[in-house]
């Protein structure tokens, strides 16, 4: 009989290795949904569940709306919901600027870093504080129109209203998954099965990737339930969320876990081994070409295994290109200065959402930038709200082949500051969408950045005469190739006489809901005879849109591909047939609220122009 008891242990050992290996194959859904069947079942009900709707709006990347209005804003999702259970195109709901991949086939589209890791995909965010912090039992998303968007739903362990900063920040994934196809645009609420955290929370991030869907995903209202005291789990369950371990591993892939990645960076340290196996044979070069294809967590794992490999995981050239923002909630000051010694030859960087709360300093940003940021080509800053007047001159001074630069949502940053980028003399893309830049510091960005080819002022209302602006460009930015002008309130048909005339390489140009553009001034036949090769043409919201300059564009602009009338009520049917026949490229027209556009027509229209995307928006 003592015999069996070994055989026991080994089979009990096989029967564990197979529930992991089944563990490790089941698909998240079901790890969650089991999950949250059985943290429901053995909750002990020690209080009772609030209910809470979003108290206030903190921060977010970007939205359809304007800066000094609450339609289509995100300001929209603090309170009690406007719109739902009701489905359609909403004012009062809170909308992204883009959907789709329509933006990801413009001349002004940006190259995607490689080393991207497949688990993150959120294009956008937006952070909401409740009055109590809680335990999260359960989210509430009320989407009223074309759902699917959420793929990330995060806790933060920061209280937005605590006079207290703590010393420490931490972020938890609730929920996750991949970007989805919902077959109804109809109204709905999505309760996805969240995981418990042990800590409590009143701030809560959604992050969104519209790129399945069809149009703009229009969100109501969020609604967090929770409990004050943190529920009282049984052995079973512990013992239960053992197993789930490779949902935690799949959670630090995705670039939130607890650990900053200074501390991953820091524990690279070099083991004794007594051979490297056979990767020693193979040329430096192939074990590069391998080596770069890993995420920057997968770099620092396989730096501990020899010394082979650590000299290669930590070779200059496999840092060219970073993206630090999969990793935004671990990024700290720690972890710049633990890259600095394989940065010194970075040409890309992305930081883009990363440093908020306090997490990188402006000492921490300028000192890994006096390192490694002389041969900085490319660098995104999107949300970073720890950016300041000092670290725009750190940025100029330090990185002299600068030649794209993304500040946009850096709300933060003084308007005096701006002044300091027209020292980048080299530029080539510049996004200032939703900042504070005025009129004299732009100016001068155009006086001395001759080279720009890609310029996005969306949003930013701190510009008086959108006329002189559009003046300068016509004199001096003689190459741009992208031009975005969205909800820019000012400028007029002299202004884009001015801009046509003198940027005549425009192939997009984004002057959606400008007020002042009226067609019978002749403005927008202007661009279609002056701007042969528009391919991308947004006049979102200009109700004198008219057939007189449908046909102007048919005539003038043959490689057209999208097109954007949404709310005119003066273009036809008719104009519309002229207008696909004869630019064959096209890909994209929104004919949304156009009065004498209906379901009929659309129908029609789809049916013998089955190329084109024919979007036609509606209001319940």
């Amino acid at each position: 009989m003592p015999a069996v008891f070994p055989m026991l242990t080994a089979l009990s050992m096989f029967y564990y290795m197979c529930l992991r290996r089944r563990a490790r194959t089941a698909s998240r859904g079901e790890v969650n949904s089991r999950r949250a069947m059985e943290s429901s079942a053995r909750a002990l009900p020690l209080n009772v569940e609030l209910v809470q709707y979003a108290k206030e709006v903190l921060d977010f990347s970007s939205h359809y709306g304007s800066e000094n209005s609450m339609s289509y804003t995100m300001w929209n999702l603090a309170g009690i919901p406007n719109v739902y259970p009701s489905s359609g195109d909403f004012t009062q709901t809170a909308v992204f600027r883009t959907y789709g991949t329509w933006w990801e086939r413009c001349p002004s589209a940006r190259r995607p870093f490689q080393r991207t890791p497949p688990s993150f995909c959120s294009q956008d965010y937006v952070e909401l504080a409740f009055e109590e912090p809680v335990y999260p039992t359960a989210v509430h998303v009320l989407e009223t129109y074309h759902p699917g968007a959420i793929v990330r739903i995060l806790a933060c362990s920061a209280n937005p209203y605590s006079q207290n900063p703590p010393a420490e920040v931490r972020w938890e994934v609730l929920w996750s998954e991949a970007p989805s196809k919902v077959s109804s645009p109809q109204a709905r609420q999505f309760t996805p099965c969240i995981k418990q955290i042990n800590f409590p929370t009143n701030l809560i991030r959604l992050e969104v990737n519209s790129s399945l869907l069809d149009y703009y995903t229009e969100l109501d209202a969020v609604i967090l339930h929770g409990v004050k005291e943190r529920p009282v789990l049984s052995l079973k369950a512990s013992m239960a969320d053992m197993n789930d371990l490779d949902e935690e591993e799949e959670e630090e892939k995705c670039g939130c876990d607890v650990d900053p990645l200074g501390q991953q960076l820091s524990l690279v340290t070099l083991r004794e081994w007594p051979t490297n196996g056979y990767f020693d044979k193979l040329p430096y070069e192939l074990i590069q070409l391998i080596l770069s294809h890993l995420t920057v967590p997968d770099l620092c794992r396989l730096a501990q295994t020899c010394k082979l490999l650590y000299q290669h995981c930590c070779d200059p050239l496999q840092y060219l290109h970073l993206s630090l923002q999969p990793y935004w909630a671990r990024i700290n000051d720690s972890s710049l200065e633990h890259l600095q010694s394989r940065c010194t030859l970075l040409q890309w960087l992305n930081l883009s959402w990363t440093g908020n709360r306090g997490a990188i300093s402006v000492a921490g940003f300028s000192r890994f930038l006096r390192v490694c940021g002389s041969e900085l080509v490319r660098l995104e800053l999107s949300c970073g709200h720890f950016l300041n007047e000092t670290c725009l001159e750190v940025i100029t001074e330090m990185c002299p082949n600068l030649q794209e630069l993304n500040l946009s949502s850096c709300d933060k940053i003084p308007p005096q500051a701006f002044g300091h980028i027209a020292k980048a003399g080299s530029l080539r893309r510049l996004v200032l969408y939703r900042t504070k830049v005025e009129q004299t510091a732009l100016l001068s960005i155009l006086n001395f950045c001759s080279e720009l080819q890609h310029l996005s002022l969306g949003s930013c209302v701190m510009i008086e005469d959108y006329d002189l602006v559009a003046s300068m460009m016509g004199a001096k930015s003689k190459k741009l190739r992208s031009l975005d002008l969205w909800r820019c309130k000012n400028i007029t048909e002299s202004g884009i006489a001015e801009l046509a005339a003198g940027c005549q390489l425009l192939e997009e140009l984004d002057l959606g809901w400008c007020p002042t553009l009226q067609s019978s001034t002749g403005c927008f036949a202007t661009l279609a005879r002056r701007l042969p090769n528009l391919r991308k043409l947004f006049l979102t919201a200009n109700r004198s849109v008219c057939d007189s300059d449908i046909e102007e564009l048919a005539a003038g602009c043959a490689h057209l591909r999208q097109l954007d009338i949404l709310g005119t009520r003066m273009v036809s049917p008719a104009a519309l047939r002229k207008l696909l026949e004869s630019c064959k490229d096209l890909s994209l027209l929104d004919v949304s609220f156009c009065s004498q556009i209906d379901n009929r027509v659309v129908l029609e229209l789809n049916a013998n122009f089955p190329n084109v995307f024919i979007k036609k928006s509606f209001t319940q």
